[in-house]
């Protein structure tokens, strides 16, 4: 159901690499609650995923641009507005990956070239994205920036390796950024906590099925899907959080503030 919510609104949405992604989802519903935007990934991975078959479904323009590369940020920024005709009101950042991981290097055994490929990638990029935003002064008032993260930040997930000091690396630039974002130009900046959810990303994780299963049961209302994270988002985008900034917001079904549930007492006492 659309309620209009981002009738007239514009961004940017970095991350969209097939139907799995929470981007591609976000990307979807933007477009039914009325809003425009332009889709970005690295060039690498639009070469893997099916991009041009988004934008066609929501006749959005591709820019691709290394989130990682000032240049190819600051180009994205000029030509979104002006394809878009004017400053942006939302962006998602959802991009994540560490090499240690695709290469089955243990969080003990780092190579840290690899380390500062996938921080870079996965957290700097948030910081670099922002400041490509802040000094083009590219956000409208009352525009609303998001990324997304993982509780791996704040309590510790063996297999999700670096991965995890990359997100609490983003969570304090998104805090950082967002004073700043929030003081001299009136933009929202939060992150959110999101369930483990199989995307092409997530499915990379060492043990990732037994994970969701044990999300599942430890949640009072179960995993927030990759659709609810959609919506979530909108609803971040929209005028209706316009006091909300500075946040990691957990959207994880209650896994977050539950010490231990009823269903996992049960499959240790069988």
């Amino acid at each position: 159901m659309a309620y209009n919510l981002l009738k007239g609104k514009k961004g940017i949405i970095f991350g969209a690499l097939d139907e799995n992604s929470i981007a591609w989802k976000t990307a979807e519903r933007v477009h039914e609650e009325g809003g425009t935007f332009v889709l970005t990934n690295a060039p690498i991975a639009m070469r893997m995923g099916q991009i041009k078959e988004l934008a066609a479904k929501t006749k959005s323009e591709i820019i691709p641009a290394d989130a990682t590369n000032e240049e190819d940020l600051d180009n994205l920024i000029q030509k979104s507005m002006e394809l878009l005709g004017g400053k942006l009101d939302f962006v998602l950042h959802s991009i994540g990956m560490s090499v240690n991981v695709r290469k089955g290097r243990a969080y003990t055994d780092e190579k840290y070239d690899f380390t500062t490929k996938g921080w870079d990638v996965s957290a700097l990029s948030f910081h670099k994205v922002m400041q490509g935003l802040y000094k083009a002064d590219a956000m409208n008032e009352w525009g609303s920036i998001v990324a997304l993260t993982y509780m791996a930040a704040q309590r510790t997930f063996p297999d999700y390796n670096d991965m995890a000091d990359n997100k609490a690396y983003l969570e304090s630039v998104a805090r950082s950024f967002g004073y700043f974002f929030g003081k001299e130009k009136k933009v929202r900046v939060n992150t959110i906590s999101q369930s483990p959810t199989p995307t092409t990303a997530g499915q990379g994780v060492k043990g990732f099925d037994g994970f969701i299963s044990y999300a599942e049961k430890m949640s009072p209302l179960g995993n927030a899907t990759a659709q609810d994270c959609a919506d979530y988002t909108v609803s971040l985008f929209s005028d209706l959080t316009k006091k909300v900034t500075m946040q990691n917001l957990f959207h994880d079904g209650g896994f977050s503030n539950t010490g231990v549930s009823q269903e996992v007492i049960d499959q240790f006492t069988e």
